[in-house]
């Protein structure tokens, strides 16, 4: 009957290919199965999917064989039977992957878990993979392949894969690394980034990704190579409970050990609470509101963590509100004061009367007219310095007067290299640098201002129109300034100075310099 349906070549072909060793490796393979399957946990079987389907699909190159002879005369090792060969070998390869993959199952299930934890499935499916690798060597060397040649001439190849790969190698490898140190496993609470909605259970760890499903029910996907990098939270680990915190802030008039035996008490047998590790609460700070309170209490149902906070919340208000002690509002008090209004800009008229109201206490000037004074007032400039900073520097140039309209300077001259020497003190109507203003000699006294001081400007042209209306003016502002060279002198000579030399004609100096 066979020969009817199968001509005998092929039938000779088939009877030479499956050699003995075929039949072993057939036999094995099965038999290893067979024995995974009986002693291997009901929950672990469905690892063999492997081993059964490189089983079933090594039965294919047998029905190849009876469906496609190859020419009579043909086998393993002639020139015109390559396909038969080829064949050959990929049922052997079948075989044996299928033998390694039952061989490794043994080994990992039915021997490892009975005495350790169970294998990560990455690190099982890596030994698969290098099962089938295997597997595959050992065939090519059978049937006189160099490996090695194989090897050499996909390096190029496998650089490009490699550089193509290189974003998805890292997530391999970094999910090897999460393996090995187990920072978390499957059915943990995790949060992998400082955002409080990226907290979610572990659902699987895979060769790329974790994948996690969150308190919202939204499934992520985070890349293991992210993982890698990141500081993970892990609140199921290294025990299954985990603390919450709740605040809560009570008025001052209310002691503080009171408010936390009443909470105490009132979260006692609250929805998710544990006894053991016991809760407590502790004063955390003294806010604007009253007093802050830190009640701490732990749970093992952290996927209703929510749930659990909110009861216990709910247990504390009602316990609060039997006692008669009210959560405080926030409350802000308000002061309100009316700003005074901002100044305004002082008029030219104002300006020009309060300077000559400071002109007219100035000696020198009491003979003049209102409109000279006002002359004056207008064309003065007004400044102000600072307590302690110079206004003029002995030795300087300078062709100008200066009066003092508010606070005080200090009046001091120096001899050569000597300490210099304090000759008076100026207030209010007080004027100094009329030597230079009205000879044009250089400053003979440093001025400096003993505090904030409003000082009035005249320069050479102003109080030359003035001369020019009052002539007598000059023997006025002559005899000022034979009195204030007396003065200098007089100073200098009591700290052991010499004396100024006498000053010539200071009558004829002042009209030489305006031309008068």
């Amino acid at each position: 009957m066979i020969a009817e349906i199968v001509p005998p070549g092929t039938l000779n072909q088939l009877f030479f290919w499956t050699d003995a060793t075929a039949i072993r490796e057939g036999i094995l393979a099965v038999a290893a199965l067979v024995v995974f399957l009986v002693t291997a946990p009901r929950g672990r079987r469905w690892l063999s999917w492997l081993s059964i389907s490189l089983l079933a699909l090594s039965v294919i190159p047998l029905i190849a064989v009876i469906v496609f002879p190859f020419p009579a005369g043909a086998d393993a090792d002639s020139g015109g039977g390559h396909g038969l060969g080829h064949a050959h070998h990929v049922h052997r390869f079948l075989l044996v992957a299928s033998l390694f993959q039952s061989c490794l199952l043994l080994v990992v299930v039915c021997i490892w878990e009975r005495v350790a934890r169970a294998m990560p499935k990455i690190f099982v499916d890596i030994l698969r993979c290098v099962m089938l690798a295997l597997a595959l060597l050992m065939v090519l060397w059978d049937a006189g392949i160099d490996a090695g040649e194989l090897v050499t001439g996909s390096a190029l190849v496998t650089a490009v894969l490699g550089f193509a790969l290189k974003d998805t190698l890292g997530n391999v490898f970094a999910g090897l690394a999460i393996h090995a140190e187990h920072p978390f496993e499957v059915g943990d609470w995790i949060q992998y980034d400082a955002n409080q909605a990226h907290i979610g259970r572990v659902v699987e760890v895979n060769w790329r990704a974790t994948k996690v499903i969150t308190l919202d029910e939204a499934y992520v996907i985070v890349p293991n190579g992210q993982l890698a990098q990141a500081s993970i939270r892990n609140f199921t680990k290294p025990d299954s409970w985990s603390r919450r915190s709740i605040y809560l802030i009570t008025p001052y008039d209310v002691s503080p050990q009171r408010v936390q035996r009443i909470i105490l008490e009132a979260i006692r047998g609250s929805f998710g609470v544990l006894e053991h590790p016991a809760p407590s609460v502790v004063t955390s700070n003294f806010t604007d509101r009253g007093v802050e309170h830190w009640v701490r209490l732990f749970t093992n149902d952290f996927d209703k963590r929510d749930r659990v906070d909110g009861m216990a919340r709910d247990r504390i208000w009602f316990a609060l509100a039997r006692n008669g002690i009210e959560i405080p509002t926030a409350t802000q008090s308000i002061r309100l004061t009316q700003l005074p209004s901002p100044a305004l800009p002082e008029p030219a008229e104002a300006r020009v009367a309060r300077r000559v109201e400071s002109l007219k206490r100035v000696g020198i000037f009491a003979g003049l007219s209102p409109g000279q004074l006002d002359r004056l007032g207008m064309e003065g400039r007004e400044w102000r310095f600072a307590g302690g900073e110079p206004v003029i520097r002995q030795g300087d140039p300078g062709e100008s007067l200066f009066v003092v309209l508010e606070g005080g300077v200090e009046v001091s001259a120096q001899e050569g290299d000597g300490v210099p020497v304090v000759i008076t003190t100026l207030g209010p109507g007080g004027f100094f640098g009329e030597m230079s203003l009205m000879t044009g000699a250089a400053r003979s006294a440093t001025i400096t201002a003993k505090a904030e001081s409003c000082l009035l400007e005249i320069d050479k042209a102003t109080m030359r129109r003035v001369l020019e209306e009052q002539p007598t003016l000059v023997e006025t502002l002559g005899r000022a300034l034979t009195a204030r060279a007396g003065e200098r002198s007089t100073a200098l000579a009591r700290d052991g100075r010499r004396e100024d030399p006498p000053q010539p004609d200071l009558f004829q100096r002042i009209r030489d310099y305006f031309a008068m």
